[in-house]
């Protein structure tokens, strides 16, 4: 009997969101807009970015040090250590791409023991490009690699994720979530990281 190999196992560039992709979500995002004076309905970094200068510097630094202890007590979402190890034996190249700040990213993947899989050039929080679901980073990350953006494979567990995949002409890969939201942006899609692995296997 013949197996039929998935078309991702052929696949060399991947890029990971972080919060609820390789860790397990934990943001309130409804508390933190509570605690913020920000409306159910905003972005929140958009809604920061757009305020006067000191009171922006003031929730920026609130939420810095909200995400700070989040960070710390960052753990692996399921099947995500087997996953990434099993892509960096194989030579495939990692990276992330998050709406954390990147020290705050480097702090988490510290934290899940996962941090010698990715080079921190290519670890990108807000501040190294728009965040998702702009495109920038993920052209970014494609141009340290001097591949076509077509070459990555973005992994995500929102909209913003598979969004910004479909705005580079990367692939898009939906994990950890009950069934597919959206199917108009998801080329693949696992119920988590072990479901995804075992299809590379």
């Amino acid at each position: 009997m013949t197996t039929t190999r998935h078309a991702l196992a052929s696949h060399r560039h991947w890029v990971f969101d972080l919060d609820g992709t390789l860790t397990i979500a934990v943001h309130d995002f409804a508390a933190i807009r509570r605690a913020l004076a920000i409306r159910d309905d905003e972005d929140i970094l958009a809604h920061i970015a757009a305020l006067p200068a000191a009171e922006a510097d003031a929730k920026r630094a609130w939420l810095l040090e909200h995400e700070r202890e989040l960070a710390l007590a960052s753990r692996p979402a399921s099947g995500a250590v087997p996953l990434v190890r099993t892509l960096a034996a194989r030579g495939c190249r990692l990276g992330i791409l998050t709406r954390n700040l990147r020290e705050l990213a480097l702090l988490s993947l510290e934290a899940i023991g996962l941090a010698d899989c990715f080079d921190p050039a290519v670890v990108l929080g807000r501040e190294d490009a728009p965040p998702k679901p702009a495109p920038i980073g993920l052209q970014h990350i494609a141009a340290h690699w001097s591949v076509d953006p077509a070459e990555l494979t973005m992994v995500g567990d929102y909209a913003y994720d598979l969004a910004s995949a479909r705005a580079a002409g990367a692939r898009s890969v939906l994990v950890n979530l009950p069934d597919n939201r959206w199917p108009e942006l998801a080329d693949w899609y696992f119920a988590d990281c072990h479901a995804l692995a075992a299809a590379l296997a």
